[in-house]
């Protein structure tokens, strides 16, 4: 089972959504080898003055990743949108996304985001200007409105695919409701009824269950996994059996964890040196081990850890007790 956007089949119809600081090179690797179709980038600006940046560098790196490549921009300025995208198509993008559903607070006083939904001609504006800026393929990325008394999903769907946006990602929220609460489909489903263009469904899809019940429900051609993906990478894969078979697959191993984790952590040591790889490490193990019932007896001394070898022993060590029995399991 795939789905194609342009010219780009993809291997199944699982999305990893785009998170500023969490999907970097590193962890966009480690989900599509945990069964990803896709994986987007960490949102750019496009802000010229930041192109430079090392932060912008490392968000635009993806040596050794399957194409297509995949950018995410976002600004609230046409001209420098579609400025953006072209700098980006010459740097080796394959699909540019636009970013219309962040509600982060910094990203929306600055018009970006999902502000912009706020104003459909500008949507319009920077929608047509990327689109013809560029050669490849644009998508977009919305929330379902500005507000629960908004919702203008329809709506810009509609003027997306009038732009020429070749798919369109919706989150089941609002501007306004953040992450709070919970997702709602209905208007997702509603998008993909009016519009000819693929539709990917995004928002609290936790589960193997889940993600079959928004699929059939909303019936888009993907779902998009964010949050979940932090804490558990291989959900790709088990959510890949399950639309494939309609059975759950067993639980990886804490072996197989741990050798997903330290292989990981490998990676972010390598991409961003050990002194700022080994700060990032601790979000991801703070993540990935939050399950363990244990882990609050070694998570000071892995965030205390200043060198990789320390941490990487440390994450060893413990799991080498764990998978022994030298550490209660119960909870």
């Amino acid at each position: 089972m795939s789905f194609s956007i342009g010219p780009y089949t993809f291997q199944n119809h699982l999305v990893l959504a785009p998170m500023a600081g969490v999907t970097d090179r590193p962890f966009r690797q480690l989900c599509r080898s945990l069964g990803a179709g896709m994986t987007v980038s960490e949102m750019i600006s496009s802000r010229p003055d930041l192109r430079q940046s090392r932060k912008t560098r490392l968000r635009m790196d993806h040596e050794g990743e399957p194409g297509p490549i995949i950018v995410q921009i976002a600004g609230g300025i046409p001209e420098l949108m579609a400025d953006a995208a072209r700098y980006n198509v010459d740097q080796g993008a394959q699909i540019i996304d636009i970013n219309m559903g962040c509600p982060a607070k910094k990203v929306c006083k600055v018009d970006a985001g999902s502000a912009l939904l706020k104003d459909t001609a500008l949507v319009s504006s920077i929608l047509e200007a990327v689109v013809k800026s560029v050669s490849v393929p644009v998508t977009l990325k919305i929330r379902t409105g500005w507000s629960r008394e908004s919702r203008n999903a329809l709506v810009v769907a509609a003027i997306a695919e009038d732009c020429g946006i070749q798919a369109l990602t919706v989150h089941g929220r609002t501007r306004e409701d953040k992450y709070l609460g919970v997702a709602e489909y209905e208007t997702i489903r509603q998008v993909k009824q009016a519009v000819q263009i693929p539709v990917i469904a995004n928002g609290d899809i936790e589960s193997e269950e889940k993600a079959k019940m928004v699929m059939d429900f909303t019936a888009t051609d993907a779902i998009m996994i964010g949050r979940v993906a932090q804490r558990r990478p291989w959900i790709f894969q088990r959510i890949e059996h399950y639309l494939a078979t309609g059975k759950t697959s067993k639980e990886p191993t804490d072996q197989q964890k741990q050798i997903w984790l330290v292989n990981h952590l490998k990676n972010l040591y390598e991409f961003y040196g050990e002194f700022q790889g080994v700060r990032i490490a601790r979000k991801h193990i703070n993540w990935q081990l939050g399950e363990f019932s244990t882990y609050r007896q070694v998570r000071p001394a892995l965030m205390q850890a200043t060198r990789a070898e320390a941490q990487l022993n440390i994450i060893n060590r413990y799991f080498e007790q764990w998978l022994t029995g030298r550490f209660a399991k119960a909870s």
